[in-house]
Order: C-alpha cells, then sequence, then structure tokens
C-alpha cells in the first residue's frame, strides 16, 4: 500500500472568504475582546458617519441596545417620522383653497415670453384661480351643419336640441303635412342633423 494515495491529492481545503479581512481588521472595541472587528456599528445621534468596529457577536449585542433616538423628546421623535413620510422634503396642501400660496421662490409677475405660462387654460378651476370659466366647446364642420340645420348655436346644450328636434319633427312629420315633398326633405333633414348630435355625444 503506498503511503500517499492518489485520492490523497484531490483533497482540497476550502479557503476562509473573510480570511484576509479578518487579517486586516482592528482588534473588537468591546472591552475585553481580541477578536477581530470586522462589522460596523453607528457611534449614535450627532456623530453620523463615525463607526465602532465590533467582532460578529459583539455587534449583535451592541444593535440589540442602540436607539437613534435616545433622549430625544417624543415630540421631536412625531415630527421626524411625519417628515419621513415625505423623505424629509417641504409640501404643501393641495386644492382650492383660496388662501393657499405659491412657494416663495417663485416669481409672481412674469415679463416677455415668461408670461404665456401664467394663461395656462384651467377650465375646472384645479389650480384655485377662482375666475377660471369654461371654454366653449368649438363644433366640428359636421356637428356645425347640423346645428345650422336645426336652427341652433354653438351654445346649445342637450337639452335645448331634444327640445329644437321634437318641436321640428311634429311639425315636418309626413302625417302633419299630408304628404308635402317639401317637409319630407326638411323631415330627413332634422332626423339626420339630431342622429350626428347625438353619436357627437351633444345630446
Amino acid at each position: 500500500m503506498k503511503p500517499y494515495p492518489k485520492y490523497f491529492d484531490k483533497i482540497r481545503v476550502r479557503p476562509d472568504p473573510q480570511a484576509e479581512a479578518k487579517a486586516q481588521a482592528p482588534a473588537c472595541q468591546w472591552d475585553g475582546c481580541n477578536e477581530p472587528g470586522t462589522h460596523r456599528a453607528p457611534v449614535g445621534r450627532m456623530r453620523e458617519g463615525e463607526y465602532f468596529r465590533f467582532c460578529f457577536d459583539h455587534v449583535r449585542e451592541y444593535n440589540k441596545g442602540f436607539n437613534y433616538f435616545s433622549g430625544v423628546p417624543d415630540s421631536e421623535i412625531a415630527r421626524y417620522q411625519k417628515e419621513a413620510l415625505t423623505g424629509h422634503r417641504p409640501t404643501w396642501t393641495m386644492g382650492t383653497n383660496a388662501s393657499l400660496r405659491s412657494s416663495p421662490d417663485m416669481a409672481q409677475h412674469r415679463s416677455g415670453r415668461a408670461g404665456y405660462y401664467r394663461n395656462v387654460r384651467d377650465p375646472f378651476n384645479m389650480f384655485g384661480g377662482g375666475n377660471a370659466a369654461p371654454r366653449e366647446r368649438k363644433a366640428k364642420p359636421l356637428e356645425a351643419k347640423a346645428l345650422e340645420t336645426l336652427g341652433l348655436t354653438t351654445k346649445a346644450t342637450g337639452a335645448d336640441i331634444k327640445a329644437r328636434y321634437k318641436e321640428l319633427v311634429k311639425r315636418h312629420h309626413p302625417d302633419a303635412n299630408g304628404g308635402d315633398r317639401g317637409s319630407e326633405d326638411r323631415f330627413r333633414d332634422v332626423l339626420q342633423a339630431y342622429r350626428v348630435l347625438k353619436q357627437a355625444g351633444l345630446c
């Protein structure tokens, strides 16, 4: 039997991945511990960026008793938690409240081409202008022609269109005119105009 069998040469011991880090790490700062301090632990409030160096066992023990807000009043803790919801950035209330104001770093008076941006359309008064009126709807060519057929303007509401339609149908219906051909053509135009306006969602 050979003193070194063939399998003996194939045995490899996995090296410790932290061996180099442990060799270069300073000693643990826990009193009475000589293990390498491979783990960092924060020092505390008002000393951000400074760390203790502990071994694995002592960093776990230190973290169990660590309290960042030690000695801070409850009101300050509550304020910090509230500001943390928005990433410690300033916020303001949205809505149409007249008492709301723009942020102080935003100029209220503009000149030149920048004045254009003060005239942004706000038909639903989302930004609290207070005096914004809804824009008059501009009718498309077919809708304008249909309104003209019914004898209405672009300011006509859905109720106005329906009332005018009923009136013209009663007036130009063949049963009411004794078969007058001119009245039948007018009746057909009224039906077509109402169909166009209905498909456009105006009535």
